[in-house]
């Protein structure tokens, strides 16, 4: 009798009390202020995405058509619950064999909506090689087993892709620099990886981001969230999870491996994007809207920014501004005003920006350019 109460008691603190504080945040008008937005680059759609998250079917503390509700309240494209494989901290309440079976209830759950959920997991090892996601599963029951290889080897026959986490969790790697071990470039050899988290939760690794560069892996940035998102990243509170924004040609399954086997990727985290130039550099320029409003020998140009990122601007042109010095913010969702000195008023001239939050390497920044 003692242990069916405690099962209740547990699946009552997990998903109603939950459920109920997201359906009271629904009727909140202010609710969609914390909806992610990015706008599309040319030729590719923006897709939202979170591939790194928990349930009570391994180690987090909510059922998974929570995270499918916190999903679709932030305006994701696309999640993957991906619990551990071989770590069950609950498992003595809520015993289960199928490894798939938070993926079945966040389907179900997202029924009728336009939130794609993909079936993943997290291959759970000691460093090395640490731990790994693997989305786009068939089945993640055949992934449960001994030898670390075959568990790789598994997934690639299934087809899906894999990609390190927190290479820099100091769990694992004590001093918080991701390196890659013999292991890693054996598995790199076997094409047994393709991407590698560069931000997971609120750590950022430089690292993470030099080690993609060098062995041409995918960028991910993902929630890792094991508690509620309100709890952790204080949406109400004007913060965000972190996210990958992949460019797909569509938005579908298909067209999303397409995306991250091709890395078409930006990562987006405490006002911080990181990318391909390629296709950071788009996104930011498509973000934004001038309108000129032309003078004698000062013009005034209204910039609105149109999506979730404050950037900060560097002047990189020949021209100054009357209103600000070479380093400025646009702020998310405004409009601002910039006045040129042109002293000649062109029919048309362009201005360049290095953009200061925005990084290429750990040590680059994109350059957009405004044409007038």
């Amino acid at each position: 009798m003692k242990s069916y109460f405690t099962v209740i008691v547990f699946l009552y603190s997990c998903f109603w009390i939950p459920a109920q504080m997201l359906t009271a945040q629904s009727h909140d008008p202010e609710h969609h202020d914390r909806i992610i937005e990015f706008p599309d680059i040319p030729g590719l759609k923006t897709l939202k995405c979170d591939l790194h998250m928990h349930t009570v079917f391994s180690d987090g503390n909510v059922w998974p058509g929570i995270r499918v509700q916190e999903a679709i309240r932030d305006g994701l494209d696309v999640i993957s619950i991906t619990d551990h494989l071989e770590y069950q901290p609950h498992g003595a309440d809520l015993p289960h064999p199928d490894r798939n079976r938070s993926y079945q209830l966040a389907v179900e759950a997202a029924r009728n909506t336009d939130l794609i959920v993909l079936n993943g997991a997290e291959i759970t090892r000691s460093m090395p090689p640490g731990h790994f996601n693997a989305i786009f599963l068939e089945d993640a029951n055949a992934l449960h087993q001994e030898d670390v290889f075959e568990v790789f080897r598994e997934a690639k026959r299934q087809g899906a892709f894999v990609f390190w986490n927190h290479p820099h969790w100091t769990s694992q790697k004590p001093d918080g620099v991701a390196a890659l071990t013999d292991m890693h470039v054996k598995l790199l050899e076997e094409d047994l990886f393709h991407g590698i988290e560069i931000y997971n939760g609120s750590t950022y690794s430089d690292e993470a981001l030099d080690i993609a560069l060098q062995h041409d892996l995918t960028l991910l940035g993902t929630s890792d969230v094991h508690g509620l998102i309100d709890w952790e990243y204080l949406p109400q509170e004007g913060g965000h999870r972190p996210v990958t924004l992949a460019f797909a040609t569509e938005k579908s399954p298909n067209a999303l491996k397409e995306a991250f086997v091709k890395k078409q990727t930006v990562i987006w985290f405490h006002n911080t994007l990181v990318g391909d130039e390629a296709f950071l550099t788009p996104l930011i320029e498509q973000s934004l809207v001038v309108t000129r409003q032309p003078g004698a020998m000062v013009e005034t140009l209204l910039i609105e920014n149109h999506s979730d990122a404050d950037y900060i601007l560097q002047n990189q042109s020949r021209f100054t501004f009357h209103n600000h010095a070479g380093v400025f913010v646009l702020k998310a969702h405004e409009t601002t005003t910039v006045r040129v000195k042109t002293l000649i008023n062109p029919d048309n001239f362009q201005l360049t920006f290095k953009v200061l939050n925005a990084f290429t390497s750990s040590d680059s920044h994109p350059v957009i350019t405004l044409y007038l």
